[in-house]
């Protein structure tokens, strides 16, 4: 299974912000859309990630408060991306490498979505029901030995 299987049953709904933004309406957006991430952009291109590790990191370095913060203070500059030929099992090697919960999916330098730890968890949920309903289809319709046939 690849990256591109897992966006297309996940969709390509995209959330992102500016490191010139306010970490606090970053925050807000994370906590109204219900996601764990945002994705920060600038002049077209993937230049960090915002996750909501990240946010509670910068509120604690200021003393309990989100204050004047900007993303670009707060946020991953570089985090981990892969692509859309990324195969399942380098994914989830690499997040627990790199204890990465998010990471964007690039095409050469065009954004084409993130998935996270939950998305690569629920794929692998997925396939492995699906396997084992084939492999006990299988077995219910397991052929009867013909030598026991012949010797009865």
């Amino acid at each position: 299974m690849k990256v591109s299987d897992i966006l297309r049953v996940k969709g390509n709904t995209l959330f992102t912000t500016t490191p010139d933004d306010p970490l606090a309406e970053a925050a807000k957006t994370m906590a109204d859309k219900d996601i764990g991430s945002l994705v920060v952009m600038e002049h077209g291109d993937l230049v960090g990630m915002l996750t909501f590790r990240e946010v509670i990191v910068a509120v604690v370095n200021n003393g309990g408060q989100v204050g004047t913060t900007l993303v670009r203070k707060a946020m991953d500059d570089a985090p981990v991306t892969c692509t859309l030929e990324t195969d399942l099992d380098e994914i989830r090697r690499i997040m627990l490498e790199r204890h990465a919960r998010y990471m964007p999916v690039m095409d050469k330098r065009m954004l084409m979505g993130v998935i996270s730890f939950y998305d690569v968890a629920k794929a692998v949920v997925d396939a492995q029901n699906f396997e084992n309903k084939m492999l006990k289809a299988y077995i219910r319709d397991w052929p009867e030995d013909e030598s026991n046939e012949k010797a009865g």
